[in-house]
């Protein structure tokens, strides 16, 4: 049992500094790891636990504190917009108009609840750490083995670990005996690591290749093992990562960077408006009453008042299409961001493959047999030459299938109840044999009944393979499976071309097959079997197998998706470049990036110790070379994805583990895997697709084009008719006009009117030929060429007609009340007509079925019967200063109102003949 040494200088200074991250605890005996540790190897006291707990706190990774409900709020105000708007109502009250600076403080505060509300909602900062390690651990305490909580470990604590369980703190390994670990979650390998407790390693070892050393989060798959706890909490490489990952600042989608260029610059823009009227009216000695008003409506006129709302609805309505698609939106601004992206970064293991390890080939003498189905569900059949085979009727290959199930620890079976689904458990590598067998026509539990087991020697690294020995009929069998090289030292004959008589092994032909079968990218194994003259008895050690019979080569794999291969080719049509990042090993990433098309075949593979040691500079350059990027830490992958956004494009990164993490919120957009993924890269990003399928991603990127092109609809639709408020009131007072509307009416038109419309247009189905487009330019703004030439025409038909009618209108004796009721009713049946020009950028409004959007046709009908109720409302006339008109005036109002549609329609035409490049 420990007493407590003299405190050692490591723990002074993992008290004075929290736990040592950069001590190499792989490079040091396990007897120098206690001793710097201050312990014993025997386990602590509860007296020195206590201490030590107090002393570094509990094993527990705090998620930080979430962004204040006042914070959230008073963000909604941090807008050019906004400030605008607030400038415009305070003004307004100044000046008595109270109806006024009521209605632009309505309009503020239902912007800010909508705001509030989604952002709430949506501000979930990474909280799942603490769930990774929220567990049970058997410590050595006082001599004995307890069960205690997770929370309760320290460093220099003594861990008990057995095949099953989740690793809870940074262990270095003190004793181990066959144990395995699946690190695919912190270092993307796919195959569990075998650990070696005996193993003292260079201080330069990767994390990947440290054998002596377990780590949090991880999972013992099987054998068992003691170890020193050597950091808890944030100190462990789990906790680095977390800690990693609250330091890398979140980048903003695209979406919200070009609209906050485009607030600044339109606030601005009213801005200098506003002061420009407000210096020509001081200027020709107009009342300064009179022109703070007419600043007040160029003020409201030049602000997109229902753009936010329109926004927020747009993407709102992409996410209940994406998720109908299998893609849950956690940031609503990513809606539209997976659309913009010039660059995915994607893991291999849980996202371009199944992470369940498949055997594909099975090589038995003369016959090469390949292997259906993917994954541990044993749906498939062995097929040669593209024949089926009935396994029974050929000895040597049921002599392999039994072998594998036989030399077996781990299970697969359906599970009792109503769904019948295969469930399964141990080692993948056994799963996998058991899913052959199965394949294979044979049945694990009668093969195991019919040979019952009487001894083992279990894989262990030293030994490097397994053998199960088995009371037969005849006397005993024994079955080995294990590296080639190995088994085939312990066979002397293997059955020839029919499968029935043994001849002497040939050991060079079954070594070359193997070396040309690993250079394709697959794990193999060998498998064997003998028969023994007596049967070896449960109570004896069982001897190491000779004189067997070599029976043929397994070959499996972690396989490529079924989409994967299809998906890649559509991004490459859409302009989408795919990089393959992974922790997995140089020659199995190859492997895997060949056969799924990923880049030129055999290209050149970056791997993470070539990135440690590249300049950004040198990895700049490299990084476009290539398209598979192999043993990569964290860190190197999140260095890979800033490299890749130095050279201006947005990047989209894909991960389902843990080391996924940083480099999924430091990407422009973060996409988790939802199904097996870890809770950490879920919550570190911002989109999750739920089947864990890469091509539920290239449906994402499609619904994020649908997405950003009806905000490009809603944009231009909003900009377009305020263009023309700003022209008509401009314009007004250029040339001595009474200012043409009240800022209450151009309220009415931007929120009510034109607000239910531009809600409705955010619901438009999608255009053909969304993924045949390239990305767009990562600094090209909302507005391109097109949209620009569209906003500054339609804008100058608002405008003119609006400014030249209200002039008319004014010689011809009418008041200024009667001409603004009339120009009233000229924009918003404008209005109503534009919303069909706003439909499409191209497409000929006649083309377009007018009940592809019921919303919008409904929500056409239904601005227009708001529009009406007010006319003929008496509170609302007054507020308004609106009127109905007669039926001649409706008619010329109606004629001039069509302009816009003929213009538009003419514009469209022109386009079509002469598309921009």
């Amino acid at each position: 049992m420990l007493r407590r040494c003299d405190e050692p200088p490591i723990l002074r200074f993992m008290s004075d500094m929290g736990q040592s991250r950069g001590t190499a605890w792989h490079a040091m005996e396990p007897e120098a790891v206690a001793l710097e540790l201050g312990v014993q190897l025997g386990g602590l006291s509860d007296r020195e636990a206590k201490a030590r707990l107090a002393r570094f706190g509990p094993n527990r990774v705090d998620p930080p504190a979430p962004t204040s409900r006042l914070a959230i709020l008073l963000r909604q105000f941090r807008s050019p917009l906004i400030y605008v708007l607030l400038v415009a109502g305070g003004v307004a009250l100044l000046l008595g108009e109270v109806a006024d600076a009521v209605f632009i403080s309505a309009v503020l505060l239902l912007n800010a609840l909508i705001g509030f509300i989604n952002e709430f909602r949506a501000d979930r900062d990474v909280r799942s750490l603490s769930t990774l390690v929220k567990s049970r651990a058997r410590v050595h305490r006082e001599g004995r083995i307890v069960d205690i909580d997770a929370e309760q470990i320290v460093p220099g604590d003594l861990l008990t670990i057995e095949g099953g369980v989740r690793i809870v703190a940074d262990l270095r390994l003190i004793n181990e005996h066959d144990l395995r670990v699946d690190e695919s979650l912190l270092s993307g390998e796919s195959l569990p690591v075998e650990k070696d407790a005996t193993r003292v390693l260079a201080v330069e070892t990767s994390l990947a290749d440290r054998r002596n050393m377990v780590f949090a989060g991880s999972m013992a798959t099987s054998g068992r093992a003691l170890g020193l706890v050597v950091a808890t909490a944030r100190w462990t490489e789990l906790g680095e990562i977390g800690s990693e990952l609250a330091a890398v600042p979140r980048e903003p989608p695209p979406l919200i960077r070009r609209m906050e260029r485009f607030a600044q610059r339109v606030g601005w823009a009213a801005v200098v408006l506003c002061a420009t009227l407000v210096t020509i009216g001081s200027l020709r000695g107009q009342p300064l009453g009179e022109v703070m008003l007419s600043a007040i409506a160029l003020a409201v006129s030049a602000i997109p008042e229902g753009l936010p709302v329109a926004l927020t609805v747009a993407l709102a309505v992409a996410v209940k299409r994406m998720a109908r698609r299998n893609v849950v939106v956690r940031h609503l601004p990513a809606v539209e961001a997976l659309g913009s992206c010039a660059v995915i970064a994607t893991d291999k293991t849980g996202t371009l493959t199944r992470n369940q390890l498949t055997v594909e080939r099975v090589l038995a003498g003369s016959l090469q047999c390949e292997v259906t189905g993917v994954g541990y569900v044993p749906d498939g059949e062995l097929l040669c030459g593209r024949q089926r085979v009935v396994v029974p009727e050929h000895p040597h290959l049921f002599r392999i299938a039994r072998a594998a199930c036989l030399a077996n620890e781990a299970s697969l079976s359906r599970r009792y109840d109503d769904s019948q689904a295969w469930q399964w458990s141990g080692d993948p590598t056994d799963v996998a044999l058991l899913a052959l067998a199965i394949k294979a026509g044979l049945n694990p539990v009668v093969l195991q009944q019919a040979h019952p087991l009487t001894g083992v020697i279990p894989f262990e690294s030293e030994h490097r393979y397994m053998a199960s020995f088995h009371r037969d009929r005849e006397g005993g069998l024994v079955c080995v499976k294990g590296a080639p090289e190995r088994v085939l030292e312990m066979c002397d004959f293997e059955f020839d071309r029919d499968g029935r008589q043994t001849v002497p092994v040939d050991r060079e032909a079954a070594l070359c097959a193997v070396e040309e079968t690993m250079r394709a990218g697959y794990r193999v194994l060998a498998v064997a079997e003998g028969e023994t003259s007596q049967v070896v008895e449960a109570k004896h050690s069982p001897p190491e197998p000779s004189g067997l019979v070599f029976l043929g080569l397994v070959a499996m794999t972690d396989p490529p998706r079924p989409d994967v291969a299809d998906a890649l080719e559509t991004c490459r049509h859409a302009g989408i470049r795919v990089v393959m990042v992974t922790g997995d090993h140089p020659t199995t990433a190859s492997s895997i990036a060949d056969r799924i098309g990923l880049g030129e075949p055999g290209g050149e593979v970056l791997t993470g110790s070539q990135i440690e040691k590249s300049s950004d500079a040198h990895l700049d350059e490299r990084i476009q070379r290539t398209s598979v990027v192999a043993r990569a830490t964290p860190t190197e992958k999140l260095r890979v994805v800033e490299a890749l956004q130095r050279k201006g494009d947005f990047v989209a990164v894909t991960g389902d583990g843990v080391n996924d993490a940083p480099a999924l919120r430091r990407a422009d957009l973060g996409v988790a895997m939802g199904r097996d993924g870890a809770d950490v890269a879920r919550e570190a990003a911002d989109l999750v697709i739920t089947d864990d399928d890469f091509s539920s991603i290239v449906a994402g990127v499609e619904e994020g084009r649908f997405a950003y092109d009806n905000v490009r609809k809603v944009t231009y639709l909003l900009v377009s008719t305020g263009l023309g408020e700003v022209l008509a009131v401009t314009g007004a007072l250029l040339f001595g006009l009474p200012v043409p509307f009240t800022a209450v009416q151009l309220l009415w038109l931007n929120l009510v009117t034109n607000g239910i419309q531009d809600v409705a247009l955010a619901f438009e189905p999608g255009e053909p030929g969304a993924l045949e487009r390239k990305p767009r330019p990562p600094r090209q703004g909302i507005f391109d060429r097109l949209m620009l030439e569209r906003t500054l025409l339609a804008g100058a038909v608002f405008g003119v007609l609006g400014l030249a009618s209200f002039a008319t209108w004014i010689d011809e004796g009418r008041s200024v009340d009667e001409a603004r009721n009339l120009l009233v009713q000229l924009f918003v049946l404008f209005e109503v007509l534009h919303i069909g020009n706003s439909r499409s950028e191209t497409i000929s409004i006649f083309r377009l079925n007018a009940f592809s959007n019921p919303i919008l046709f409904l929500g056409t009908l239904t601005a227009l019967a708001v529009h009406l109720t007010a006319l003929h409302t008496p509170q609302l006339q007054s507020l308004l200063d609106v009127q109905p008109v007669s039926l001649d005036d409706f008619w010329v109002l109606v004629a001039l109102a069509f302009t816009i549609l003929v213009v538009m329609e003419l514009h469209k035409a022109w386009r079509r003949r002469h598309p921009l490049s």
